[in-house]
């Protein structure tokens, strides 16, 4: 089956909106066997609107549209529909007494201009909107399905999966359908082309080239790349097989690198250790100002693991609040590995924790010096049995070198707590 996405809406063109949309849409119909050949974005324009449908129509099975649904001038969906498929608009009672339940429901009037997104093609069938005004509209015919949905990410949410989804899944039938699966790995502490390196040869040694029934793709962020491998198969088991097949691969050529196989984020891993191992962290931050700590209460139930974070920003907080020495601050510097280790232990002796990290560097783009460049940043760690640290040089851009840089260290420290018996 054959799919596309068409994204209406100056707004996604002139950059005043994130097409979130994309990442969620993608994700389900990939699951259930319908993945995107093609998405588009196009703007609030009657003729590009339909020279759109026009190709998407003649090529492909599945096709679904998001924006344009609401009240104003510029929602123009709905009136591209009826002209597209030659079938006039009529008022939708249900759809409309839907509309003004919800704003009964807050209490408020409804604007005359509301009754507009009750107009719905004569060949469609609404469905229902449960978060807001604008309802989906969907078109059987010809064997394609043509829905036409909110572009509000909530809403759309909503339709797509209490009432587009059930209904792809029943008018195709897994018959016809293939079989896909995904599975991605994330990996911190390597670069994508070193990562490349690592793998092309025994990827392709075991898969060849050009194979169209598995893929990989390589996702690199700060400090991490997300490896997707992509299997498809009309046989469930064979697809399976291969997965499997290829997670093994990856496992066995970067497991030192691979910090989840199942796409956790880094501080969902972290978490997981500090709970699983009862473990207890206080951090002390310089260069980052903070985001460590905000990095390690993003998860819920933080409390059980998380004490308390220091930001010794200047020379003299590092002495009063962390116990670091004068003279190991005018022998090495701030930014030294003495220095990240002193930080490390102060605040985990003064937090009586188990563990104490830290964080030491020149984020930019002033503060660099010849021995110590813009990037430059060493992590402390210390618990009762030992204590470490590690230097990192990164980019120029400030605010990219705080999340780095914290991203680094929450590395450091998963590396040290597996290592905990």
């Amino acid at each position: 089956m054959k799919s596309v996405f068409i994204s209406i809406g100056d707004e996604l063109l002139n950059g005043n909106t994130l097409n979130s949309n994309l990442v969620y849409l993608g994700s389900q119909l990939f699951s259930m066997g319908f993945p995107l050949e093609r998405h588009v974005t196009i703007p609030d324009n009657k003729s590009e609107i339909k020279k759109e449908f026009r190709r998407a129509w003649n090529k492909y099975d599945v096709i679904i549209i998001t924006g344009g649904l609401g009240p104003t001038d510029d929602d123009l969906t709905l009136d591209c529909i009826s002209e597209f498929f030659r079938s006039p608009l009529r008022l939708n009672n249900r759809t409309l007494n839907n509309i003004k339940k919800i704003f009964r429901r807050r209490g408020l009037e409804m604007p005359e201009s509301n009754i507009k997104q009750a107009y719905i093609p004569e060949i469609s069938i609404p469905l229902e909107n449960p978060t807001g005004t604008a309802p989906g509209i969907l078109i059987n015919k010809d064997k394609k399905v043509f829905c036409a949905l909110p572009g509000v990410p909530a809403e759309m949410k909503a339709i797509f999966s209490k009432r587009l989804k059930p209904l792809l899944i029943r008018k195709f039938s897994r018959e016809h359908r293939k079989v896909f699966l995904s599975r991605t790995f994330c990996l911190a502490g390597i670069g994508e082309s070193k990562l490349f390196d690592v793998l092309h040869p025994v990827w392709k040694k075991h898969f060849g080239s050009g194979n169209e029934n598995i893929k990989l793709s390589y996702l690199p962020s700060a400090f991490e790349v997300r490896l997707v491998i992509n299997v498809s198969s009309a046989d469930k088991n064979r697809a399976r097989r291969l997965l499997r097949k290829a997670s093994d691969v990856i496992q066995e050529n970067a497991k030192d690198f691979i910090y989840s196989s199942d796409g956790s984020s880094l501080i969902k891993v972290v978490s997981g250790i500090l709970k699983r191992k009862k473990l207890t962290v206080s951090v002390a931050e310089s260069c980052t100002g903070g985001l460590i700590s905000s990095m390690l209460t993003d998860i819920s139930g933080s409390s059980l693991y998380f004490m308390n974070s220091v930001i010794s920003y200047s020379n003299e907080a590092k002495e009063k609040l962390l116990g670091v020495s004068r003279e190991t601050l005018r022998k090495f510097g701030a930014v030294s590995r003495e220095v990240a280790i002193e930080m490390a232990e102060g605040v985990r002796k003064k937090s009586f924790t188990d563990i104490g990290l830290s964080s030491t560097g020149i984020a930019g783009p002033k503060g660099a010096t010849k021995n110590k460049p813009v990037g430059l940043v060493w992590i402390g760690y210390s618990d009762k049995n030992s204590s470490d640290a590690v230097k990192f040089i990164f980019s120029k851009d400030r605010l990219k070198n705080k999340e780095i840089m914290s991203k680094a260290a929450l590395n450091f420290l998963r590396l040290k707590m597996l290592k905990i018996k």
